[in-house]
C-alpha cells in the first residue's frame, strides 16, 4: 500500500514534466531549430477573448522520438479539453489551439492552470513514468489588473516566464549550448485598440513586431521573461448605462421643457373648457 502511494506521488511530480519533453530532447541532443510555439492572448471585447497557441515540431525531432512527440501532443489536447478548449492537429507535428475566456480574472485562471498543471494521480501515463525528475521545469504566470473608469476599462497585463531551465550548463555553470539557436518561442497579444509595452522591469524585453493592434514578443530560452502592457477596452455595461441615462433625460427634457413650451402636451385651465 505504501509502495502504491509512493508511485503515485513520483508519477504525479514527473507528469508536469511531459508538457516540457520537446524543449528537453531539443536541449540534450542539440536538434537545432526544432520546436517553434507562438503563444497569444486575443482580447476581442472586455466579455471574450482567446488564449490561442500554434505548436510546429520539427521533421528531426519527430522522427528522432514520434512516439514521445505523439504522447506529448496528447497530453496537450488533453490538458486544452479540461479547459473547454479546442485542438486542431494541422499535422502529426502541428497543432493549433484555442481556448476562451470571458474576462480577465478566467484569463489568469487558464493560462496559469494551462501552463503550470497540476495531473490527476490515478491517470497512469507510460511516457512520464519513464522519465528522470531532473528534465527541465519552467515558471509561467500571468496576471491581468483592471481598472474601471465606467466608459473604458484600462487593463494591465505581466507575464513572467523562467525558462533557465532551458539551458544546457556545464559543471561550472557556464552556458555550453544557446537554446534560442534550438528553440523558437513567441508570445503576443492582440487587443481592439492596440497596446503599449511597459520595460520598466531589469529583465523586461521589448516586442520584437508591432504590428496593427498586436504586440509580439520573442522570449529568450535560457533566461527569465518579464513582460508587461497596458491596454484599454470599451466597456459595453459602462456605455449602456450612459445611453440609457442620456434617453432618460432627453425623454424628460422633451416632456417637461420642450413640448409644453411650444403648446404640445400642455393643459388647458379647467375654464377655458366650458362651452
Amino acid at each position: 500500500m505504501k509502495e502504491q502511494k509512493n508511485r503515485d506521488e513520483t508519477g504525479k511530480r514527473k507528469k508536469p514534466i511531459l508538457f516540457l519533453l520537446p524543449f528537453a530532447f531539443c536541449i540534450l541532443t542539440m536538434l537545432g531549430g526544432c520546436v517553434n510555439y507562438d503563444v497569444g492572448v486575443n482580447f476581442d471585447s472586455q466579455t471574450h477573448g482567446e488564449i490561442v497557441q500554434h505548436i510546429k515540431l520539427g521533421e528531426r525531432l519527430t522522427s528522432f522520438s514520434s512516439e514521445t512527440v505523439r504522447e506529448w501532443l496528447d497530453s496537450i489536447d488533453r490538458r486544452v479539453r479540461s479547459l473547454q478548449g479546442r485542438t486542431k492537429r494541422l499535422s502529426d507535428s502541428e497543432v493549433a489551439v484555442r481556448i476562451s475566456f470571458n474576462n480577465g480574472d478566467e484569463l489568469e485562471e487558464k493560462f496559469n492552470q494551462f501552463f503550470n498543471p497540476v495531473e490527476d494521480q490515478n491517470n497512469n501515463d507510460r511516457v512520464a513514468n519513464s522519465l528522470e525528475t531532473d528534465l527541465p521545469k519552467f515558471g509561467c504566470h500571468i496576471k491581468v489588473d483592471q481598472n474601471n473608469f465606467v466608459l473604458f476599462l484600462r487593463n494591465r497585463l505581466t507575464l513572467e516566464l523562467d525558462l533557465r531551465s532551458l539551458s544546457l550548463l556545464s559543471s561550472s555553470g557556464n552556458v555550453l549550448v544557446s537554446p534560442g539557436q534550438l528553440l523558437g518561442l513567441e508570445f503576443s497579444l492582440r487587443t481592439p485598440w492596440g497596446a503599449k509595452s511597459i520595460e520598466a522591469a531589469a529583465n523586461g524585453i521589448t516586442p520584437s513586431i508591432e504590428a496593427g493592434n498586436q504586440l509580439t514578443w520573442k522570449l529568450k530560452p535560457g533566461e527569465i521573461n518579464y513582460l508587461e502592457a497596458i491596454f484599454w477596452l470599451p466597456s459595453p455595461v459602462g456605455i449602456g448605462t450612459v445611453i440609457i441615462a442620456l434617453l432618460v433625460l432627453a425623454g424628460s427634457y422633451l416632456k417637461y421643457k420642450l413640448l409644453p413650451a411650444i403648446g404640445i402636451g400642455k393643459r388647458q385651465p379647467a375654464s377655458e373648457l366650458k362651452v
